[in-house]
């Protein structure tokens, strides 16, 4: 059986809160903040970010479109690297890392579901499942690929191609490959953004079934305030600083 509770981690009581110098969460965010040059001069797009999340709950970060979701995804992520400020993920600081330590850090503990989905193409639905636990080493990676795809139902499509597949059932196979090496961390960027409304309210269901399951810390961008509230917690972003709750 692939999805299992592990017996042997505590989950310690979830709860969000700001955070400081005597207490650290399993993800923290630590005076974040992302610039970029542009032909107008400096453009900030995160501004002073300090939370922290405790593993094992499920947060939503919402805010408009260009409010700085994405980036403090990529960043929280370890996908990119912050003009200041720091990242904390199970006590270890992203900033103390190269390009290839982050990504082996990625592939310890964090999955990650893009809006996009960004399978590869020439790679079949079993094929992009079994990539991560290639990687990692893992073994029977074709059978645990297997089993996940048919848990996300997806057991008739293995030998399909992206471009064989619906934008929903794309989707799942992304589930799968996120969820393959059991990730403790999960993030998700707007992950129904590009569904329908029947086929993201499944794919919702199926991620937050299999983040129950496997105990994971599921970490959420979105602009649906409907879908933000099956989180546990809520931050809320307003032209890249952290706003209180309207």
């Amino acid at each position: 059986m692939v999805m299992q509770n592990n017996a042997d981690r505590i989950i310690p009581e979830n709860r969000l809160i700001m955070a400081d110098s005597s207490s650290t969460g399993f993800v923290e965010a630590r005076k974040l903040g992302k610039q970029v040059s542009t032909r107008d001069g400096v453009l900030t797009l995160l501004d002073d970010i300090n939370f922290r999340v405790d593993e094992g709950t499920s947060v939503a970060i919402l805010g408009a479109s260009g409010s700085g979701k994405t980036t403090l995804l990529g960043l929280l992520a370890g996908l990119d690297m912050p003009t200041h400020g720091e990242v904390i993920i199970d006590g270890h600081n992203l900033n103390d890392f190269d390009e290839d330590g982050r990504a082996q850090l990625r592939g310890e503990l964090v999955g990650f579901v893009f809006q996009n989905f960004q399978l590869l193409f020439g790679l079949t639905a079993l094929e992009n499942v079994m990539l991560p636990l290639e990687l990692a080493q893992a073994p029977h990676p074709r059978k645990t690929a297997a089993e996940l795809l048919e848990r996300v139902g997806l057991g008739e499509r293995l030998q399909h191609y992206p471009n064989q597949l619906s934008g929903g059932e794309q989707q799942r196979c992304a589930i799968a490959r996120a969820f393959a090496t059991q990730p403790r961390c999960l993030f998700a960027d707007e992950p129904t953004g590009n569904l329908d409304s029947d086929t993201g309210s499944r794919i919702i269901e199926l991620l937050f079934e299999l983040n129950s399951e496997q105990g994971t810390t599921l970490i959420m961008a979105t602009h649906d305030a409907q879908l933000s509230q099956l989180c546990k917690r809520r931050i809320h972003l307003d032209a890249g600083r952290l706003s209180e709750p309207g």
